[in-house]
């Protein structure tokens, strides 16, 4: 049988040559699927055309684009990865004259794009990038969601899911060699960008609190992003107790992973996320915001705790117990152990979900 070709449009940001993680799941992708991507980043070969632009440039340019790629590769689907690169592949696909079908995916809620992202002028975007985003996804030929939580998103505006599954993440790094025991003293993780959907300001909040009742334990902070001077603000006030990295490997980040009793996600909203998954791969319990997708992985009592979203309070009360508590952080970790084993799965199932997606449309 044929491979259906199919055209990936995302924001994503690529650096060619590829990652071999990453390289997995294209190379797994290539046995069921035909395909090329536009996206942004750096390099270009015959599959990959990458963009420089930032947004609103780059959606605002993809109609465009989509169309140049639809000339030069009659694709049989179009795969994008939210609604807002589905509007502008609608678009594109009709400046091309294309019959493809199109595949909206949603990884999270699409409208903190304009809500928390950004400067405060992008929210003046946000009625217009609202309509926009309404409009693909009842156009769409089909949904594919990551989560229960984005599933609802999409079914509270007439929307049913085609398919329900999480996009293949190599877990390597985190799979490699059995999690290492919680460390002594206790220490606490945070790894994302530092920007509004992640609640810096609650964390710092809640640690400068949870900090002065437990002296002897540690918070390190690996990400970059908007609200830098917050997190520099708290290692300058707290230095004995926080310490900051811009980005680390994958490798470098198991290895904080393990030295952690626990990874503090503060979150307003998640789709489905991933440093939750790879604490859990390491044996570590999550202290997060009951927001977003965030209940969906993690259970609270059982694989973590969870806390009103934007509560920095209840968060230092729950950061205190699992740092001097040591039986509970003990049990947790044990529940983050048992619930990695869903969450993990290979490049080959995954792209062999696609493919069952794509031939139904």
């Amino acid at each position: 049988m044929s491979r259906p070709r199919v055209l990936f449009v995302a924001r994503t940001r690529y650096r060619l040559p590829l990652e071999p993680g990453l390289a997995r799941k294209w190379d797994a992708l290539a046995e069921q699927l035909d395909w090329r991507v536009l996206a942004t980043g750096e390099g270009e070969d015959e599959r990959f055309r990458l963009v420089r632009a930032s947004s609103p440039a780059f959606y605002l340019g993809l109609p465009r684009l989509v169309a140049r790629e639809l000339r030069e590769f009659p694709a049989d689907a179009i795969v994008a990865q939210s609604p807002y690169e589905a509007a502008a592949a609608l678009a594109g696909r009709r400046l091309a004259g294309s019959h493809a079908r199109l595949l909206l995916e949603v990884h999270g809620d699409w409208r903190s794009a304009t809500r928390l992202y950004g400067s405060p002028l992008r929210r003046l975007l946000e009625p217009a990038s609202a309509a926009a985003a309404r409009l693909a996804l009842a156009r769409a030929d089909a949904v594919r969601t990551v989560s229960p939580f984005t599933s609802g998103l999409v079914r509270r505006l007439g929307v049913e899911p085609a398919a329900t599954f999480p996009t293949y993440s190599d877990l390597g790094a985190f799979t490699a060699a059995a999690p290492a025991p919680l460390p002594e003293p206790p220490s606490l993780l945070f790894v994302g960008a530092l920007a509004g959907p992640k609640n810096v300001p609650g964390l710092a909040a809640a640690w400068r609190s949870a900090a002065s009742r437990v002296p002897e334990a540690r918070l390190r902070i690996v990400g970059d992003g908007r609200k830098r001077e917050v997190v520099e603000a708290l290692v300058r006030d707290l230095p004995g107790q926080t310490s900051w990295d811009v980005r680390l490997t994958p490798e470098e980040l198991a290895a904080a992973l393990d030295d952690a009793t626990a990874l503090v996600l503060p979150s307003l909203t998640e789709g489905l996320p991933r440093v939750a998954i790879e604490a859990f791969a390491r044996g570590r319990p999550v202290v997060a915001s009951r927001a977003g997708g965030i209940p969906d992985i993690v259970e609270d009592g059982v694989s973590g705790l969870l806390v009103p979203p934007g509560d920095a309070f209840a968060l230092a009360d729950a950061l205190v117990r699992v740092l001097t508590d040591r039986d509970l952080a003990a049990r947790l970790a044990d529940g983050a152990r048992a619930a990695a084993r869903r969450w993990i799965s290979s490049p080959e199932e995954y792209s062999a979900r696609m493919r069952e997606l794509v031939d139904a449309l």
